[in-house]
């Protein structure tokens, strides 16, 4: 009987795990990418190059969007794609940390409907598919109900914070908290643990696809920096930052935002 995307997914991320937790983090070889786009290490790729002959013979009209594979136009032809982050958050990986990421997603038609958050080395496996509900361990999680953005508590790294980004040079007084992954982040708002997360810079869709979904069907509202509800498998695969929270404070964050000077 074939498995479903997500079924698929989970099986990805399950053996991206058990080749990423045979190397040592800071013992990796790893090089940065030109342009200043971060590190890569030998394990992101053996993950990459596993998943890139896994999940193309499973799905083989499915389009394909990794972070460490070469982008070509032949996925925009595709009504399905896969989003693949080998490992988010790999400076995290090189430093021993056990806060990075496989994220994997399938968007249709530009909206992601299946999607797998997993942490090997924290024991965690967030999932999600259109209409079904999100999960961390199998078990269904939902979003923070609070309502009062003077008392969230919003994962958002340093430079967010600045004042050219909010309305009259003034940033709420929210408690910022701040973790490793852009995945990981948004899988901490759909299970409750933060509030609200945000990240104001041009994200990849590779690091965001997949939390996307989660926090949706965790009950979550998801858009980039202007509230715009957020489109995948784009020409250039960039989106215009994320914004998450429950429908409430997400609205409180957007109207506190100022709007970017272009």
């Amino acid at each position: 009987m074939p498995v479903t995307d997500l079924e698929l997914l989970i099986q990805a991320a399950e053996r991206s795990g058990e080749i990423a937790t045979k190397f040592t983090g800071p013992e990796a070889k790893r090089w940065d990418k030109p342009g200043g786009a971060g590190p890569v290490t030998e394990a992101d790729l053996a993950v990459n190059a596993m998943l890139e002959d896994m999940l193309p013979k499973a799905r083989p009209d499915y389009g394909w969007l990794s972070e460490e594979t070469e982008d070509t136009a032949s996925r925009l032809s595709c009504d399905r794609v896969f989003i693949i982050d080998p490992i988010d958050g790999t400076r995290s990986f090189t430093e021993g940390s056990r806060t990075w990421a496989h994220a994997l997603a399938v968007a249709e038609k530009g909206i992601v409907t299946a999607a797998v958050i997993y942490l090997p080395q924290r024991d965690l496996l967030y999932t999600a598919e259109t209409g079904m509900g999100a999960k961390c361990n199998g078990a269904p999680i939902a979003i923070s109900d609070l309502t009062e953005l003077a008392q969230a508590d919003v994962l958002a790294a340093r430079p967010n914070m600045d004042p050219h980004h909010w309305q009259d040079g003034v940033a709420p007084e929210f408690t910022r908290s701040y973790r490793p992954s852009l995945a990981y982040r948004m899988a901490k708002v759909a299970d409750a643990r933060f509030d609200a997360m945000l990240t104001l810079r041009p994200s990849w869709e590779w690091d965001i696809a997949a939390g996307d979904l989660i926090l949706r069907e965790a009950g979550g509202y998801c858009s980039d920096r202007l509230g715009a509800a957020l489109k995948f498998n784009n020409p250039h695969p960039q989106l215009n930052g994320v914004v998450a929270a429950n429908p409430v404070l997400h609205t409180a964050l957007i109207t506190a935002l100022a709007t970017p000077e272009h």
